[in-house]
């Protein structure tokens, strides 16, 4: 598969680890991961943002296994926060699950289906 990271010059350069646009050809394999709450196996819930949006990243890792793919394939990522006082953490929390992938990116202030998640995560790979 070839991957190619698109930013064009003449419109808003990213602003923090992601792609205004990821460009792919040759895939073979398309997943689309469902919003993914921050609930473990047990449907426990941990405390915090920062636990919180870790257990969501650990959700996401396991369904992307289970489809035989790993974050390097994640292209695309749509973050949906309960407040927006979470946008700092919540780019820390990515930074450090992505590390230097910067899949294409968007980031929604919403009411979440229940009030104590904090946010939700849902992602799209391709190998």
């Amino acid at each position: 598969m070839k991957r190619e990271n698109v930013n064009a010059s003449n419109a808003p350069q990213p602003r923090g680890g992601y792609s205004q646009a990821v460009r792919l050809e040759n895939f073979e394999r398309l997943v689309f991961v469902s919003g993914q709450v921050p609930l473990d196996a047990e449907d426990k819930l941990p405390d915090g943002f920062e636990a919180q949006a870790r257990q969501v990243w650990r959700n996401i890792d396991a369904q992307l296994m289970a489809a035989g793919m790993s974050k390097a394939d994640i292209v695309k990522v749509t973050v949906f926060l309960a407040d927006r006082s979470h946008t700092m953490a919540n780019r820390a929390a990515r930074a450090e699950y992505l590390g230097a992938l910067a899949p294409a990116m968007s980031v929604v202030i919403a009411g979440i289906f229940d009030t104590s998640w904090l946010l939700e995560v849902e992602v799209i790979a391709a190998q």
